[in-house]
């Protein structure tokens, strides 16, 4: 089962997202909060949870700064940002402060499942619109100081391959069936992509593979 905390202050949306998921067997909503200061004391009393799907704008202590504190108390947990907002400043924050995936909030169900498994799966998924604007927040970035190599990296072909469709912002499933391979092999080429270039998530992996000239 996946355990399934829902942090939204609109009983609306709220209970849009409950209705999208209840069509999964395996999903189990454990916690709702209106804020980020709920489910901060949510998640000190059960902290069992697996993702949470977390908006941004709530009152209180909204969706970014929540973020970090419980990537900081319980980094296990992962953390789905699902909102209405696309703009430069709201994705760049939400990465900034832990956020393992980014979505909007018109996704349909089956895509809004599939983001909560790949990002179970260790993947970093955003909503076409996101990963586009994510890119160009990083072409646009002027200032970024290279570490020195001490050595050149070396992603075999099928990395290669993997990261270039990452960096259009496809999921795990839709890399597996356009390489025609398994998402477990998918999975783990990923894994040693981000060893490899030393990542902690998709858009640092991104940035450091066009500094590094793997893009």
């Amino acid at each position: 089962m996946i355990r399934i905390a829902i942090t939204e202050d609109n009983a609306i949306a709220l209970k849009s997202l409950e209705e999208k998921l209840a069509g999964f067997n395996d999903i189990v909503i454990k916690h709702t909060a209106k804020n980020g200061s709920e489910i901060l004391e949510n998640l000190k009393q059960n902290p069992l949870i697996d993702v949470i799907l977390m908006d941004i704008e709530m009152p209180v202590m909204n969706g970014i700064e929540a973020t970090q504190k419980i990537k900081e108390l319980f980094p296990q947990v992962k953390i789905v940002m699902i909102t209405i907002y696309d703009d430069d400043d709201y994705i760049f924050n939400a990465i900034k402060a832990g956020a393992d995936s980014y979505i909007l909030k018109d996704t349909k169900a089956e895509k809004i499942y599939e983001t909560i498994t790949d990002t179970l799966n260790g993947g970093s998924v955003m909503s076409p619109s996101i990963a586009i604007k994510a890119l160009q927040l990083l072409k646009g970035a002027v200032h970024i100081k290279s570490s020195p190599k001490q050595e050149t990296l070396l992603l075999s072909d099928r990395e290669t391959e993997i990261l270039e469709q990452l960096s259009k912002g496809m999921t795990n499933k839709n890399i597996a069936e356009k390489l025609f391979i398994s998402p477990f092999t998918v999975k783990r080429h990923i894994e040693n992509i981000y060893k490899k270039l030393q990542a902690q998530n998709r858009i640092d992996l991104i940035e450091k593979a066009r500094r590094e000239g793997l893009l």
